[in-house]
């Protein structure tokens, strides 16, 4: 697809951009996509449309959202077509359900680092209207969401993503792919979305905020972090419960048993209600 050469515009340090100049890099996130001429794809933070120009003749609608105005004109300008939408917004605040109309979205993006946390829950909040996300983000980031326990990157994110999506981290980006260069390595990874949770959770409001608690205080024994956890709510740990592990010793289904076994002791709990993460 021929395209013009863009006008260059001057990031914002402000939002966080770094604009992908790597065209090879730029072909193998599209090739690691696979976009698909039925597909309704949602792309994050489009930048100078490296993705967006070999998204947008392969797929049925794809609908490009940043908040900085001056892209999404110069975007709108030079790569419009009738297969493509351009929203000025911020992707935090967009109704997927709404984009998705009945289909469901695929996601792809060079996301903000100062974000990547937020946008990730985004879409798992929403993961019933997504099919999958490729993302860059952060190589740090990447290397928490495969991270299995035992190991210092195991947290709040493996647990989520790894428990609602099968997670593959694809490759890793160098600094020089990008206008300017962050001071960091990037990586590639693609979340596509289980059709249920990996384990059966009982309450899955219940199972998000014991699991935020006690990664918060990931330094003390389970019961203990529990026992702040539990202490909000007016209960104490049952007696039966004798955790003396560390909340990272504990595999993913080990963290879901726990959850269902302490949520069937407690329950009915006041104020809490089953809802997805």
């Amino acid at each position: 697809m021929h395209t013009p050469t863009l006008p260059r515009i001057q990031p914002r340090k402000s939002l966080g951009q770094h604009f992908l100049r790597d065209e090879n890099i730029a072909r193998k996130i599209v090739a690691a996509v696979n976009p698909r001429p039925g597909d309704v794809m949602v792309e994050i933070g489009p930048g100078q449309g490296a993705l967006t120009r070999y998204l947008a003749p392969s797929v049925k609608k794809l609908i490009a959202i940043d908040i900085d105005q001056r892209i999404v004109t110069q975007l709108e300008r030079f790569l419009s077509g009738p297969q493509v939408t351009f929203l000025c917004q911020d992707f935090l605040r967009t109704n997927l359900a709404e984009l998705a109309g009945g289909e469901k979205l695929r996601i792809v993006g060079n996301i903000p680092y100062n974000i990547t946390t937020p946008i990730l829950f985004h879409i798992l909040d929403n993961r019933r209207f997504v099919w999958d996300g490729t993302l860059m983000v952060q190589r740090e980031v990447a290397r928490r969401l495969v991270a299995q326990p035992n190991t210092k990157d195991y947290g709040i994110l493996s647990v989520f993503c790894q428990l609602f999506t099968d997670v593959a981290l694809l490759f890793d980006v160098s600094p020089h792919s990008f206008v300017p260069s962050p001071a960091v390595f990037s990586s590639v990874v693609k979340l596509t979305i289980l059709p249920g949770p990996r384990y059966t959770v009982r309450d899955e409001e219940f199972f998000r905020s014991m699991i935020r608690s006690v990664f918060g205080k990931r330094r003390k024994t389970l019961r203990n972090s529990l026992g702040y956890f539990l202490k909000e709510r007016g209960c104490t740990v049952p007696s039966r419960f004798f955790l003396q592990q560390r909340p990272e010793d504990l595999t993913l289904a080990q963290l879901v048993d726990l959850s269902n076994a302490l949520y069937a002791e407690l329950s009915p709990l006041p104020g809490t209600s089953s809802s997805v993460v």
